[in-house]
């Protein structure tokens, strides 16, 4: 038995798409979330490697400041080595793996090596990023043919590699992959070979991202306009008559948070609800849960929580602050084999519009709820209800303010607190995160509780970044509530934004205004 061949793992080269997060294939996501190890380039979205399970590896072979990349002889050879680990591999390409990926090579190497591997395609840029600069790369009357060309090399190995007689007038479109440098090249190539001066162009550049910038000129001026504009790669490169759609058809900037990367720091259990709504609003949101909530744990922490549900027949409210709240409320009551029933005595009472829908969604329905959404709001709303004597259960985390219980006891109600859950740190750090914030590709930082300003701050610093305040405050910052902003000041932040509701909608419609206020500033309105 102790002569048993090792397992050998599985490669699978999956395209993440040109770079939006969702525009990854079912397929491609399951295979990131089995991997054991990914090996990704700066072109794959950091959203997908979210999605990888606890424990994986990550493995960054694209090129970083101060950082070489990785060559692709050295790429195959680690495929290969973590294979014959007997690991599950996934190789993470922007874009089609297939479409100037370098795919070929690297199953080649597996297929010599006896390597079991699969090709998962991907959305490829070359038709992706023209769609979201408003730009179809067929159309019924301008375009019936488009072709894929090539734009990464120099003038001699491109004039061997693309026969320019054959390419310039074979299709109705022609789109150039990562040909920003070679502009001036490619646009006298075309012209030399017949294409008209008049043949409109556009580059866009770090399609279906936050940086998505789009230039738009004719084959006869759009290399000096690049030069004008210091127009950066990578960029898709689109020439041919259906870059007159653009301005009919470009729907990506009409979005609200179009152009923005929003930093949100939630619990990845609580994340979802703002990240997709970041999305259907155009913006790019980049997930970095700070903080995490547990049941607690060890009989120190149990025994006031085993006594309180023993006595839940015996209060005259219980007031629940938060979703959390309600959330492990329930996974108590069922622990203490105990159901709704057990509440019948009670009023129960809930701040905040998430935090009464968790309640209606068990089948329970709020006193009627405060104007404002925090603990001052709940005693204004029920002043003349709390008599002294009336025992209270305050169930929340074990970092929730003392001023509501502390004023419940001055009106002499009888207060149990109670910490149903814990609020931990992270323990993962984020080196792309750290790379964007440094060069001020985080546009806007969300964070919507006082424990995840201070975690974010710290693990900040645990990632060697003593600076940490300064860092964060060359963004904008958006603050769920007053009790948030106060906590972020008092570490030295600047809060730029405050919901008028401290509720997610009300941090989103703070988020557009600033947004929309940006755009008159820069369009002089």
């Amino acid at each position: 038995m102790g002569n048993e061949p090792k397992r050998v793992g599985k490669v699978y080269l999956v395209g993440a798409g040109p770079g939006d997060a969702k525009l990854i294939t079912i397929k491609g996501l399951e295979c990131i979330k089995k991997a054991d190890v990914v090996v990704y380039d700066r072109l794959a979205s950091p959203r997908l490697l979210r999605q990888m399970k606890p424990g994986a590896r990550k493995i960054y072979v694209g090129k970083r400041t101060e950082r070489h990349t990785m060559k692709q002889e050295d790429i195959n050879k680690l495929l290969v080595e973590l294979a014959l680990e007997g690991h599950v591999v996934v190789r993470l390409k922007g874009g089609d793996p297939t479409v100037f990926g370098r795919v070929g090579e690297e199953a080649e190497e597996l297929r010599q090596h006896g390597i079991g591997y699969e090709i998962v395609p991907g959305i490829t840029s070359s038709i992706a990023v023209p769609a979201y600069a408003g730009i179809p790369v067929t159309h019924r009357n301008l375009a019936s043919s488009f072709s894929v060309v090539t734009g990464h090399e120099n003038p001699e190995k491109l004039d061997k590699m693309i026969k320019w007689d054959k390419v310039t007038n074979a299709t109705g479109t022609l789109v150039f992959m990562m040909g920003v440098a070679q502009i001036g090249h490619i646009t006298a190539q075309l012209l030399k070979h017949g294409r008209p001066a008049s043949t409109p162009v556009a580059l866009v550049r770090w399609g279906t991202r936050a940086e998505q910038e789009t230039l738009i000129g004719t084959l006869e001026d759009i290399a000096e306009k690049v030069a004008a504009r210091d127009f950066k790669p990578p960029a898709v490169i689109v020439v041919g008559d259906v870059v007159s759609q653009r301005e009919r058809l470009h729907w990506a900037e009409q979005m609200p948070l179009f152009g923005r990367r929003i930093l949100v720091t939630r619990s990845r259990s609580q994340a979802s609800e703002l990240v997709d709504r970041i999305e259907e609003l155009g913006g790019e949101p980049y997930e970095f849960p700070v903080i995490e909530t547990i049941m607690p744990e060890g009989e120190e922490r149990l025994l006031p929580i085993r006594k309180a549900f023993a006595e839940i027949g015996q209060y005259d409210w219980v007031f629940f602050t938060s979703v959390n709240g309600v959330e492990y409320f329930f996974r108590h009551l069922d622990e203490q084999g105990l159901d709704i029933r057990a509440l019948y005595r009670a009023r129960i009472a809930a701040v905040g519009p998430a935090t009464i829908e968790a309640l209606r969604v068990r089948g329970i329905r709020s006193e009627a709820p405060p104007e404002t959404f925090d603990a001052e709001g709940m005693i204004e709303a029920y002043g003349d209800k709390l008599i002294s004597g009336q025992r209270v259960l305050l169930p929340r985390g074990d970092l929730a303010r003392s001023w509501l219980p502390q004023a419940l006891s001055e009106r002499g109600l009888e207060v149990t607190e109670l910490d149903t859950y814990e609020t931990v740190l992270t323990g993962e750090d984020d080196e792309e995160l750290l790379d964007l914030l440094q060069d001020g590709k985080v546009h806007a930082i969300t964070f919507t509780s006082s424990s995840t300003v201070r975690n974010l701050v710290a693990v900040l610093k645990r990632m060697g970044q003593e600076n940490a305040v300064e860092l964060l405050n060359a963004s904008t910052l958006a603050c769920i509530g007053p009790q948030t902003a106060k906590t972020a000041e008092e570490l030295g932040l600047r809060v730029d934004l405050l919901a008028k509701e401290a509720t997610i909608e009300g941090l989103l419609e703070a988020l557009c205004a600033w947004k929309a206020s940006a755009d008159g500033e820069e369009t002089g309105m």
